[in-house]
This record gives structure tokens, C-alpha cells and sequence, in this order.
């Protein structure tokens, strides 16, 4: 912002005596010379004479006030108006005002001597900015000051001093944080109220993890419990409390096929049928005679065998 005053340019007033034009200082040698010589004084643009009238110098040649205004003063942006030489006139960004039309579009403050804000070419004064265009701070409800310290997050703002652990209070402006609903934590905060703990080793599940039977474990903590391998992302199963890959379950509990004898694990194909003590893979319950499915017919055993009625009858 530039304050000057176009009255403060060489504004002189000649007297028609020769020892008043011998003591203008800022008069050149060959105006000098020329008043000496012609005894005329003029105006470089009308041509009138400046004896006895104020007048203006621009690079050394004189100017009448009504031709130096109507040549040289600016228009001021607020009221469309001449700045005339005697006016004081501030200039901000290509544009100039008379000292007393530099106001607040809104209060119409002088911003002469105050900061300002310029929002889509209007003025206004620091406090119509805030209180019409800046965010509040969604914890102490105080405007976010322009240029102060600010941190946005999920579409809220806050001053960086008010956004600080719900536990502990301490800064979260420049430190990881988790959110819960409204309220936000430091890391250490949330794990020791929060965060669920392994079943397996106790500490905290930061991410990731798996649930079995509505209880947190972590993956790396998630293992078979024969032969110790990751279960997590893998087909399991379980007997009484303890998980089971297949292959542990398969050979220690899992009933066998009375066709195939193989483990009858519920995996893949897991449907099966069960007769009395035995146990058939569905794909498996066949007669023992043409080999024709039994599954939701009539069979008939046979010792070890079980047969459909045609071969029975046979």
C-alpha cells in the first residue's frame, strides 16, 4: 500500500517582482533565462501565464493546477472523482483512492491506517473479513484468524492450540491421531482406553487382526493349534475352544469315510451322511451293487455293504 500526496509534488506561487523569480530554487537555468529574456511565465499547456497563480513542475516544466489535475491526477476507485493535487491519495493493487474512500465496503471503516483483506476486488476491514468469510474453530467456537496457525480436518477447522488429545491434551497438530465420534486421541491415549487386546498375547491391536469367536487376535497370534501354522486367510476349523487347520483336524478327530476312508472334514464337499455308527462322503453313499447314488433314496444294508432296492431284490 502506497500513501502519497500529489500536494506534496513542487506546488509554487510567483509574485510578478524579478527578486521572487530570482529565488525559485527548483526553477532550471533556461527558465531562468527565459523570464529574464521574454518576461513570460506560462503554462505549458494552456499557454496561460503563471505570474502571480500556483503552479505545478512535472520534469521541470510548469503546469496551471486545473491542467496539471485534468492531465496528470488519477480517478479514485470508490467515488469515480478526480484526486486532485491538493488531495492526499493512497494506491493498492493498480487502483487509487482518495484517503477519505478508502473505507470498508461493510462498515465503511477508514482502512487508511488498518489492515485489510481484498475479496473478489471488494475491500474490507479485518474484522468484516472474519466474521463473513473465516471459519470457526469447532472447539473453542472462535474465529480462525487469516494468516493464523490452523489445522482441517474432515471438513472441521481448528486453531492449531485447541486441537489437542481428548485424554491427555497434548498437541495433536504435528502427531498421528486416531478419532473417535467427536473426540480425538494421541496413539498411547487410545490403545490404553480403547484398543482391543489379543486374546492370544494380550497387547494392543493397533490394525488388522482376526475375530474368533467374537474375540481379537492378532494374525501372527492366530495359529493352529497342532502344528502351529498361520490360520489367518486360511480354511479352519475348530474342536472345543482350540482351532484347527485341516489337515491337524483331519487326522486327529475328524471322523473317516466308511467308502473311501478318508476324513470326513466338512470342507469343500462337506456334506456327508451318517447311518447308525458310519459315516459316508455324500459322493461316497453309493450301492454297493451298480453304484447308483443313495443319497435321498431308499437303501437297504448289507453287512458292510449298503444297497439300492433293485439289487437288493436281486
Amino acid at each position: 500500500l502506497t500513501l502519497r500526496s500529489a500536494g506534496s509534488a513542487l506546488l509554487l506561487l510567483l509574485q510578478p517582482d524579478h527578486d521572487s523569480l530570482r529565488g525559485l530554487q527548483t526553477r532550471t537555468e533556461h527558465q531562468r533565462r527565459r523570464v529574464r529574456m521574454s518576461e513570460q511565465f506560462n503554462c505549458e499547456n494552456c499557454k496561460e501565464s503563471l505570474y502571480g497563480r500556483k503552479y505545478i513542475q512535472v520534469d521541470d516544466v510548469p503546469h496551471c493546477v486545473p491542467c496539471y489535475d485534468r492531465l496528470y491526477a488519477n480517478i479514485c476507485q470508490g467515488c469515480k472523482e478526480l484526486i486532485g493535487h491538493n488531495s492526499r491519495e493512497l494506491y493498492y493493487d493498480d487502483r487509487h483512492y482518495h484517503e477519505e474512500c478508502f473505507r470498508c465496503s461493510r462498515c465503511e471503516r477508514s482502512l487508511a491506517d488498518e489492515p485489510f483483506i481484498c475479496q473478489d476486488e471488494v475491500l474490507l476491514c479485518n474484522d468484516c473479513y472474519c466474521s463473513e468469510f473465516s471459519s470457526k474453530c469447532v472447539a473453542c467456537n472462535k474465529t480462525v484468524m487469516p494468516g493464523s496457525r490452523k489445522l482441517e480436518y474432515s471438513g472441521c477447522t481448528w486453531h492449531e492450540e485447541c486441537f489437542v488429545c481428548r485424554v491427555c491434551k497434548q498437541s495433536l497438530g504435528s502427531q498421528a491421531f486416531i478419532p473417535d465420534k467427536d473426540d480425538y486421541y494421541c496413539v498411547s491415549c487410545y490403545e490404553g482406553r480403547f484398543a482391543p487386546r489379543c486374546t492370544h498375547c494380550k497387547q494392543v491391536l493397533v490394525q488388522g487382526g482376526v475375530t474368533y469367536r467374537d474375540e481379537p487376535w492378532h494374525r501372527e497370534c492366530f495359529l493352529c493349534t497342532g502344528c502351529k501354522a498361520p490360520l489367518a486367510g486360511q480354511p479352519f476349523t475348530s474342536q472345543g475352544e482350540n482351532p484347527y487347520c485341516v489337515k491337524c483336524f483331519s487326522s486327529l478327530y475328524a471322523q473317516k469315510c466308511s467308502a473311501c476312508n478318508k476324513a470326513i472334514t466338512g470342507f469343500g464337499d462337506g456334506k456327508y451322511v451318517s447311518f447308525e455308527d458310519r459315516q459316508w462322503h455324500q459322493s461316497c453313499f453309493k450301492c454297493s451293487g451298480c453304484s447308483i447314488s443313495l443319497v435321498g433314496a431308499g437303501f437297504f444294508p448289507n453287512g458292510a455293504n449298503i444297497l439300492c432296492k433293485d439289487c437288493n431284490d436281486n
